[in-house]
């Protein structure tokens, strides 16, 4: 029997197990699952730490919109440690004043309104699935919305604000590396990731159809898949 590899499922802003859940039991016969959220955190390189903190000496990598851009740090930092790389709904570029105008509109809602009333502003822009699937994932991800607090939105925000430009990363890349969007992801969209993969030598890209920002959510048995075939590289 092959060993289960140490995989490490990197969360995004304000996310936690609940974006991963439907994955890890269908990657479990394969992988040995630790999931990380980062709540509280203020800087992307902060993330990185304490991750590698914490982490096995060596381990198959996975980050998911924010937490693809600590993986890519953690790429950055000790490249060495990691085995294989997953990029799932994520860039490598900067922030751009766009997205620093929308980030900073939603933190004011979180603050004077709370954060059930960010859900509703927050996730219907980020979905690509069909309705149906929409309203049956929906109530889920607005209670791990109502979980977090404004002010670890708000801090969250900041390292994804002054998060730094990763693409010299991209091509010293050395392991099998996937790039995983939802075709319907407006927020990080495919041609993002077309970016990356043309950079990192060998990567494998993968569109996930009706399926958005919240992919691993939107649809698991897609991704799950295309994260099994990674891990088997």
């Amino acid at each position: 029997m092959s060993r289960r590899q140490p995989l490490l499922l990197l969360s995004g802003l304000i996310c936690d197990e609940t974006i991963w859940a439907d994955i890890v039991a269908r990657l479990d016969p394969l992988a040995d699952t630790r999931v990380y959220s980062f709540a509280d955190f203020d800087s992307i390189a902060a993330m990185a730490n304490e991750v590698l903190r914490t982490a096995p000496e060596r381990f198959a990598l996975a980050g998911h919109s924010m937490g693809g851009r600590v993986a890519l740090e953690i790429m950055r930092i000790q490249p060495e440690r990691v085995e294989r790389l997953a990029l799932l709904n994520t860039g490598a570029r900067a922030a751009q004043d766009p997205e620093s105008e929308v980030r900073r509109r939603l933190v004011a809602i979180a603050r004077a309104q709370g954060m059930a009333a960010l859900a509703p502003h927050w996730l219907p822009p980020m979905m690509g699935a069909n309705r149906a699937r929409i309203d049956a994932v929906t109530p889920r991800l607005a209670r791990m919305v109502e979980r977090s607090t404004a002010q670890s939105f708000a801090a969250q925000v900041t390292a994804l604000l002054e998060r730094p430009d990763a693409l010299a990363v991209l091509p010293t890349i050395r392991v099998p590396t996937l790039l995983l969007s939802g075709a319907e992801d407006n927020w990080s969209p495919l041609a993002q990731h077309a970016e990356m993969h043309r950079l990192i030598p060998g990567s494998t890209l993968v569109a996930i159809p009706d399926a958005g920002h919240m992919a691993p959510v939107e649809q698991p048995e897609a991704v799950a898949a295309a994260l099994k075939v990674w891990l088997e590289a």
